[in-house]
């Protein structure tokens, strides 16, 4: 129930969503360590159904606070502006850390890898094949989905439709693209420390590139909707932030592991 109040804010409502998603990832993360010493995918599946009903409902509710109820006043957008950048910033910290590992092993080579990097036996993957495909991929998505914020602040809602629909397909072909580089590599996450450190930079960057597509594609449902204005469309913001942090991240990625370090 939707009360007035004398100050800008935005004061939550009781909400069962954090407790039950918590207990949903909790589900699906042992689902994975399960799935990994037993190869049984039925508490992955459970966990990842959960998971996925729970940010259906909790983003519902979310965009219903913001577009019908109006609690989402421009102060309220000045924290949520500060709480993405500040996301952003750990996510930045967070790969930082594979970078690091990365450059530690690759500069200070020891004589269990052979005294070089690759390490000895290892077969690095060709930069310009797949890996270069992939870059030009992502740096076009970055365009339409900047196309996409152009249209929504001009009010084209046919634009803003078609360049998100084009950033989620350039975004799911992302994704196919690294399956196949992963189903063809020549060595595994077990390789040494060249291959953890790949699959599990490499494999995270493909994790937020999965939960971006989420991210656009819900919005692309509230820009179908017609939920943002050209002057109240924060959601959006943050998705297209979030995204050119991926891209970004994918380039020190290229450059560095896949063409420096090869």
């Amino acid at each position: 129930m939707t009360t007035h109040s004398n100050h800008p804010y935005h004061l939550v409502e009781k909400s069962p969503w954090p407790v039950i998603t918590s207990f949903s990832v909790f589900f699906l993360l042992s689902g994975l360590a399960k799935w990994f010493h037993t190869y049984k995918f039925n508490l992955v599946f459970m966990g990842s159904l959960l998971t996925i009903v729970c940010a259906y409902q909790w983003w519902r509710d979310i965009c219903r606070e913001s577009t019908l109820q109006g609690l989402h006043t421009m102060k309220v957008m000045v924290g949520l502006r500060y709480g993405m950048i500040l996301f952003i910033v750990s996510e930045v910290f967070f790969f930082f850390s594979f970078f690091w590992a990365f450059f530690h092993s690759s500069l200070n080579t020891t004589m269990e890898i052979g005294l070089s990097w690759p390490p000895t036996g290892i077969e690095a993957f060709n930069p310009f094949k797949i890996p270069l495909l992939n870059t030009i991929v992502l740096l076009v998505s970055g365009v339409s989905v900047t196309w996409t914020h152009n249209a929504v602040l001009q009010g084209l809602h046919s634009q803003s439709v078609q360049s998100m629909c084009m950033t989620i397909f350039l975004g799911i072909y992302f994704t196919v693209l690294q399956l196949f580089e992963y189903l063809e590599a020549p060595f595994s996450i077990s390789d040494s420390v060249y291959g953890t450190v790949f699959f599990v930079a490499t494999g995270f960057h493909g994790l937020h590139v999965i939960v971006g597509s989420l991210f656009l594609s819900v919005n692309l449902l509230r820009i179908y909707k017609g939920e943002f204005s050209n002057y109240h469309h924060f959601g959006l913001e943050a998705a297209i932030w979030y995204w050119h942090f991926v891209d970004v991240v994918w380039l020190f990625l290229f450059v560095f592991i896949y063409w420096w370090g090869s």
